[in-house]
């Protein structure tokens, strides 16, 4: 009886009287892994679609009318992620009885096998998503910015002297403490008048709170222009100064309540996708496990 020997250096199998060990053939399936991404970006396209329809439809621009803003960004995030879910579901099942059949393989490899495949057909669903929603950003913001433009360039000639003049320029402020006056110019343009009190009061808000000097000197500049007397000059000054600082605060608190919002939107979104990553994973491995019984069932 003829007998083969296996002789072994360094730790390793002499592998050339027994052949080849590994496949030449991938361990990777791209056509199921590509029609499942497909798939998930299908119907992902479709639930999104179906969602900004029901949200258009719960909103209405009269007051007291409508779902709350809360409430409308949690039912946004839970149906983000039920979007997820669902695409992701259907697209790791097809991907994973789409594929073809590990001969040789041991079990655990084969369920590592499914739930990367899983994986990787959401992976390339989110690559798709993205390169399509990049695209359509880009085609709107490039006719949005072509359309401004004309508008732009018309009223720049005449908002350029204006913003030189007001409180845009950072050294206007100073320049007018230079040459200020005791006693206020009642000859002075509306418009000169209007600009200096523009830069004061906006020098003012930028360091929290218009100065006394300040104060008195635009109530000259009232009662200089209106005749009223100084202290209706100086009431009707901080009346607008209070006004200015509302004003101011509410447009910090829109700011905030923004990016509260969006720093929301990407945390749900993060989450949304590590969960559809999930079960894209495991719906692969489900149906990879189906298909093999399905197979070994046949074949007995």
């Amino acid at each position: 009886m003829e007998t083969s020997s296996v002789s072994v250096r360094d730790g390793r199998e002499d592998t050339t009287k027994r052949g080849a060990v590994e496949s030449a053939i991938s361990a990777v399936s791209w056509p199921a892994i590509i029609a499942g991404a497909f798939a998930i970006a299908a119907v992902a396209l479709i639930l999104l679609a179906l969602g900004s329809g029901l949200g258009f439809a719960s909103i209405s621009p009269w007051y007291n009318s409508g779902p709350s803003a809360t409430t409308f960004g949690v039912g946004a995030a839970i149906w983000l992620i039920v979007v997820q879910w669902i695409s992701a579901a259907l697209g790791g099942y097809l991907t994973g009885r789409l594929r073809t059949k590990w001969v040789g393989v041991h079990t655990d490899e084969v369920y590592f096998r499914d739930t990367a495949h899983g994986f990787l057909a959401w992976a390339v669903a989110a690559v798709i998503m993205a390169a399509a929603l990049s695209s359509i950003v880009s085609s709107v913001a490039g006719s949005v910015a072509r359309g401004a433009g004309s508008v732009a360039s018309a009223a720049a000639q005449g908002a350029g002297t204006a913003a030189a003049q007001s409180g845009a320029d950072p050294t206007g402020y100073l320049i007018d403490t230079l040459f200020r006056s005791d006693h206020a110019d009642a000859n002075a343009t509306q418009q000169e008048i209007r600009t200096e009190a523009t830069r004061i009061i906006a020098s003012g808000l930028r360091d929290g709170d218009v100065p006394a000097a300040d104060k008195t000197y635009l109530a000259q500049l009232v009662a200089a222009r209106t005749g009223i007397s100084q202290a209706d000059a100086e009431k009707r000054v901080n009346d607008v100064i209070a006004k200015a600082k509302d004003a101011e605060v509410k447009a910090r608190q829109a700011a905030e309540t923004a990016r509260k919002v969006a720093a929301t939107a990407a945390f749900f979104t993060a989450f949304s996708m590590l969960v559809g990553a999930f079960i894209a994973a495991v719906a692969a491995t489900i149906a990879g496990h189906r298909r093999d019984e399905a197979m070994a069932l046949r074949v007995a």
